[in-house]
């Protein structure tokens, strides 16, 4: 139940994400600059995507891989249709994350960094 949540909320995302430049949203170019600047903020620790950019990056390589060639040999249509599945999963996974990391990061631009005083 709880994937079947996920992939329906990536598969929004994605919808979402796609009309949102239209609506004032942040545009394709903008979430997909902003990208780098996400995996050096989760590398330095200072933003919490680890898990889901290493998800990303595991269904990128899934995707990109030779071994995934093995079921587009013997099924065909089947094999491609997994494919499309994970690549319209890594789309809107990427947007969604795009997003939350931009709100994040407008938000943490409105911080004064420092410690309070007593």
């Amino acid at each position: 139940m709880a994937k079947t949540l996920k992939r329906t909320a990536a598969f929004t995302a994605l919808a979402r994400a796609l009309t949102s430049g239209v609506r004032g949203g942040p545009s394709l170019g903008t979430r997909l600059a902003a990208l780098p600047r996400m995996i050096r903020a989760t590398a330095r620790g200072e933003y919490d995507g680890g898990l889901r950019i290493a998800m990303m990056t595991a269904a990128a390589v899934y995707v990109a891989s030779p071994v995934d060639l093995v079921p587009e040999l013997f099924l065909t249509v089947f094999g491609l249709a997994d494919d499309m599945l994970m690549v319209t999963w890594l789309a809107g996974s990427v947007l969604a994350e795009t997003e939350r990391f931009l709100a994040w990061e407008a938000k943490r631009a409105t911080v004064i960094p420092g410690h309070a005083v007593p």
